[in-house]
């Protein structure tokens, strides 16, 4: 177990965050979507609440190591001051001179929200000295940026070899969660995953083909799977490189006495637009159709499959969810996992827009923040900003 922010005295002392605030801008800088501050806000709260100095820290979007005006957090530290209702004083870098002296000056319960760390390069490149730059700032450190932990930067691995380092509320609840479905899963466990390509998916099926009971599979990648099984695909998206490794996983499966499920029917259309037409074909797909959503026969296998299930972890919406003439089966499955009494652990930035586009976040047991860190915990892969944490 690795320790938390509730592990460690915060009065007087300055916290050094790292939260993820890489949210969506329009064109006049307005925030689209502040699920990510919302998700922070708990931690932040605690920190402050607690007599902490808190110093923040994140990145927006990839400037690549130079300066972008529009990739500067002002929008952030202002949506921040609004949803804390106290000031949220934010700072034109996030090292030198004027942060330093910002820093000291603090007294309990001040906020402070540092520049875009990606405006320098060492940050991407975990460079030492930069990291010991951010460090000097704090006397703790408190990881709660999912999204970024398998990435091993300055801000999420540099710093917690100079600092005291511990975990989030929400790093601390992702971490229960994955622990649990990738260790110690209530059977049966059914994974679920969508998505356009098979090759993101491979090293997550391989993982965990010894801990689920069953595998439902929709999207773009169901097309190459059920290429495999000599199944007419149409136009339907396939990467034929890869039919050789869903042939062993089929193998593997057997031997596991894992279930797969691929689907039944499908919703075709000619060209992949909101007016085309399209039509809902069993089996096997004409010539000149692009399979682009599951059909109805298939939602309801699908159903009868997840109302069996424990556990529940889906990545991957399982079908063209952006375009409303293909949302429907993402959606329908999405409404009746929302109803089941089991573990259902949602992750992957689409799957993720979809539920909470359908305000259905809060019937799941768990939204995943961080698309590539969920995947790679699901891989078995260390995540390098979780396991650089002191543990309890």
């Amino acid at each position: 177990m690795k320790k938390t922010v509730t592990d460690v005295d915060l009065k007087g002392k300055k916290v050094l965050m790292r939260a993820d605030f890489n949210v969506p801008l329009d064109d006049k800088r307005n925030i689209t979507d502040d699920t990510r501050i919302v998700a922070a806000l708990p931690t932040i709260r605690y920190i402050l609440d607690n007599g902490g100095k808190l110093i923040l820290m994140s990145h927006l979007g990839r400037p690549k190591g130079e300066v972008k005006p529009e990739l500067c957090l002002d929008p952030v530290a202002e949506r921040l001051s609004t949803l804390l209702r106290k000031d949220v004083r934010k700072m034109d870098d996030c090292v030198g001179e004027d942060v330093e002296d910002a820093v000291s000056n603090m007294k309990e319960g001040d906020c402070i929200l540092l520049e875009n760390l990606r405006f320098h390069k060492e940050e991407t490149k975990n460079d030492p000295g930069f990291a010991k730059q951010l460090a000097s700032l704090g006397d703790v450190f408190v990881e709660d940026a999912f999204g970024t932990c398998h990435r091993a930067h300055a801000s999420t691995v540099g710093v917690t070899q100079y600092l005291p380092s511990v975990a989030g509320f929400l790093v601390e609840k992702e971490i229960k969660y994955f622990e649990k479905v990738t260790k110690d899963p209530d059977k049966p466990f059914c994974l679920m995953l969508g998505g356009a390509k098979v090759a993101d998916k491979i090293p997550v099926i391989e993982n965990m083909l010894d801990k689920i009971n069953f595998l439902l599979i929709g999207g773009a990648m169901a097309y190459t799977f059920l290429k495999s099984r000599r199944k007419g695909i149409g136009a339907s998206r396939v990467e034929a490189d890869m039919i050789d490794t869903v042939d062993d996983i089929f193998k593997k499966a057997g031997e596991k006495k894992v279930s797969i499920f691929l689907p039944k029917d499908h919703i075709v259309a000619k060209e992949v637009k909101d007016n085309a037409k399209r039509k809902v074909v069993k089996e096997n797909i004409p010539d000149g159709w692009i399979g682009l959503d599951i059909g109805p026969e298939t939602v309801k296998s699908y159903e009868s499959v997840l109302k069996e299930s424990e556990t529940i972890v889906w990545n991957g919406p399982v079908g063209l969810f952006e375009m409303k003439p293909f949302s429907r089966g993402t959606s329908e499955l999405a409404k009746f996992i929302a109803k089941l009494n089991a573990t259902t652990v949602i992750g992957g930035g689409d799957t993720v827009a979809a539920v909470n586009h359908l305000k259905l976040g809060s019937k799941m047991s768990h939204i995943s923040t961080g698309g590539g860190a969920s995947l790679e915990y699901l891989e078995g892969l260390p995540l390098p900003g979780i396991a650089a944490l002191n543990d309890k």
